[in-house]
């Protein structure tokens, strides 16, 4: 008698696309961006690598893939928030939208990076911008200056903010190693030392993305623009 095991079963499923992106997303979740090679890929559905290729050309189209899946979840999770014509003010119905989409890149930590290198806009991604932009319709802001809000929100409509670097820091658990680094930098950069040792991201890894974009800052930015755009609305 020959007990199939959860890899068997799963290897004798047909391959599809959406098994091989599926898997995609489970690599990169589990290892991170640099562990999705197409030989992992395969690895993991079970398969020749050769196989691969009758789904998905070559490693940029599962990107491409995965972007469109990743805005697929983002769909599933704001179907059903309000928006300003179901009574729902323009910024609470903005801020659902965005603090939802934050939510789904949190369990995918690394997307942000491959969306940042996608030179095309992916079907899903259409219709979450279309969806924005209503909101800001509905919110009574002409199609100019929504035009305007969408570049000042930038990839934080997506639920994310592009960091400009990501510097190597000390251990933050080494505290003798981080008043090292601290002294050392005083006399060059006060302020930034100063604002260092003062302000801490404490926010946990679970609400972190990047080296500065953890929950607190990403709310706080996203409420200064919401505040900032809805002045300009009842101005304009």
């Amino acid at each position: 008698m020959v007990i199939e095991t959860e890899t068997t079963a799963t290897a004798r499923m047909p391959l599809t696309k959406e098994r091989v992106l599926s898997a995609a997303i489970k690599v990169a979740d589990e290892g991170g961006l640099d562990a999705l090679t197409m030989r992992k890929l395969a690895e993991e559905l079970g398969v020749e690598a050769m196989s691969l290729y009758y789904h998905v050309a070559n490693k940029e189209a599962v990107f491409d893939g995965i972007v469109d899946a990743i805005m697929g979840e983002v769909e599933e999770t704001v179907q059903g928030l309000g928006s300003p014509g179901d009574g729902h003010d323009w910024k609470t119905a903005m801020r659902q939208r965005i603090l939802a989409s934050r939510s789904v890149m949190l369990q995918h930590k690394w997307a942000p990076s491959v969306f940042e290198t996608r030179t095309e806009i992916s079907p899903a991604t259409m219709r979450y911008f279309d969806a924005i932009l209503g909101i800001f319709r509905e919110g009574g802001f002409s199609y100019d200056l929504a035009h305007h809000a969408m570049h000042v929100l930038g990839s934080r409509a997506l639920g994310f903010t592009q960091e400009l670097f990501e510097p190597d820091t000390p251990d933050q658990n080494n505290e003798e190693e981080t008043a090292a680094m601290m002294e050392q930098m005083a006399d060059q950069l006060p302020y930034l030392v100063g604002m260092m040792m003062e302000i801490t991201h404490d926010d946990g890894a679970d609400a972190t993305i990047g080296w500065c974009d953890d929950q607190t800052e990403f709310i706080f930015g996203l409420d200064l623009i919401l505040d900032g755009l809805d002045r300009l609305r009842t101005t304009a």
